[in-house]
C-alpha cells in the first residue's frame, strides 16, 4: 500500500499554499491559501471497502505558556503533542487521488460545515475548534481540513504526517461527530493496511527544513 503527494515530497517542506498560516515580517504571521494538498494512492489490500484519512502535527507544544509570545521562544526539546488537521473518513477507495483544493480552500473563520464532505465523505473535527476557542472572530466547529499553523516562536520544525487506512468497512464506526483521537480508536480491528507520507512545515523564519 503506498500514499503520496504530488504537491510535495516525503519528509521534505509542505508548500504555503497548503498551509493556514505563513510567515509575517510585521504581525510575525498571517493566513495563507489553505488548499488540502493533492494526494494519491495505490497497492491497497484485497478486501478495501474504505479508507480513512488523518493528519496529524506531531511536535505541537504540550505547554501552551509560551506560543506566540512576544520576547520568547518555545524550546526546541519541550515536551510534544498531536494536534488533528484533518480526519476523513467513508472515502472510496476510487478514484484514487484527492485533488488539490478539493475539501479546503481559503480560511473559513467559524470553521467549515461538517460531518458531510464532497465523495459522501464523512469529516470530522479537527483541533482548531478547540485552538480558536479564546479568539471571538474565529470560535467556532472546524469539520474538515485546516492546514499548518505552527507557532510563529517555535524553535522546533513541525511535522505533518497524512496516514491513509484501508478498512474491511464501507462505512467507519463513528457517530457524526468525532475526532481523529475517536476515530484511531473506532478503526482497530478493522485495518487491513495504511501508508503515510509526512511533510515539514515551519512559521519561525529561523526554522530550516
Amino acid at each position: 500500500m503506498k500514499l503520496w503527494s504530488p504537491g510535495f515530497e516525503d519528509g521534505k517542506r509542505i508548500p504555503e499554499k497548503y498551509a493556514l498560516g505563513k510567515h509575517d515580517p510585521k504581525s510575525h504571521s498571517g493566513f495563507t491559501d489553505n488548499l488540502n494538498p493533492p494526494l494519491a494512492w495505490s497497492d491497497l489490500p484485497a478486501g478495501t471497502k474504505s479508507l480513512v484519512l488523518i493528519c496529524h502535527d506531531s511536535d505541537v507544544p504540550s505547554d501552551p505558556e509560551d506560543v506566540n509570545q512576544e520576547g520568547l521562544t518555545v524550546p526546541e526539546d519541550q515536551p510534544r503533542v498531536d494536534f488533528f488537521h484533518w480526519v476523513l473518513v467513508d472515502l472510496a477507495p476510487e478514484p484514487a487521488s484527492i485533488a488539490e483544493g478539493e475539501f479546503s480552500r481559503g480560511v473559513t473563520p467559524q470553521g467549515k460545515p461538517g460531518p458531510h464532505g464532497p465523495r459522501n465523505t464523512r469529516q470530522g473535527l479537527n483541533d482548531y475548534t478547540a485552538w480558536f476557542e479564546g479568539d471571538n472572530s474565529m470560535r467556532g466547529t472546524y469539520f474538515g481540513y485546516d492546514g499548518p499553523y505552527p507557532p510563529w516562536n517555535d524553535s522546533r520544525l513541525h511535522h505533518y504526517h497524512f496516514t491513509l487506512y484501508a478498512l474491511d468497512v464501507e462505512r467507519c464506526p463513528v457517530g457524526d461527530s468525532f475526532t481523529g483521537m475517536v476515530v484511531r480508536d473506532a478503526i482497530r480491528g478493522h485495518v487491513l493496511g495504511e501508508a503515510q507520507v509526512t511533510g515539514t512545515y515551519a512559521i519561525n523564519p529561523d526554522v530550516k527544513g
